[in-house]
């Protein structure tokens, strides 16, 4: 039975832990039909992470390609000074994303933090 849309935080930017449970609960969670939409937001560190992994963009890209959503935070982009490297990443949709957050952690919609 698929269950609503799952919101994923990002924020831990190990490596692992990005690929053998972001990544594979989040993709899997789409093939699997677990639910119905996965929205990975990517914030902090992992912006940076994202930008300069080739490893990582490739798991985002598959991820996408499951029908999965990305979002960045464009103020950690800025800070981080990595803007134009997460402009280049096809697919991420980058927004000052705090009002967004806001709304989930209100809403009813699932959230889980990694």
């Amino acid at each position: 039975m698929k269950h609503g849309t799952l919101h994923i935080l990002w924020l831990n930017d190990n490596p692992v832990t990005a690929e053998l449970m972001v990544f594979m609960y989040a993709t899997n969670a789409l093939r699997q039909g677990w639910w119905e939409n996965v929205h990975l937001i990517v914030w902090g560190a992992t912006t940076k992470l994202l930008c300069e992994s080739a490893d990582m963009q490739k798991l985002v890209q598959r991820f996408l390609a499951e029908g999965g959503q990305v979002s960045a935070c464009k103020r950690c982009a800025e800070k981080l000074n990595v803007l134009d490297k997460l402009e280049a990443i096809e697919g991420v949709k980058i927004f000052y994303i705090g009002e967004r957050l806001t709304e989930i952690i209100k809403g009813t919609e699932k959230l889980i933090t990694l």
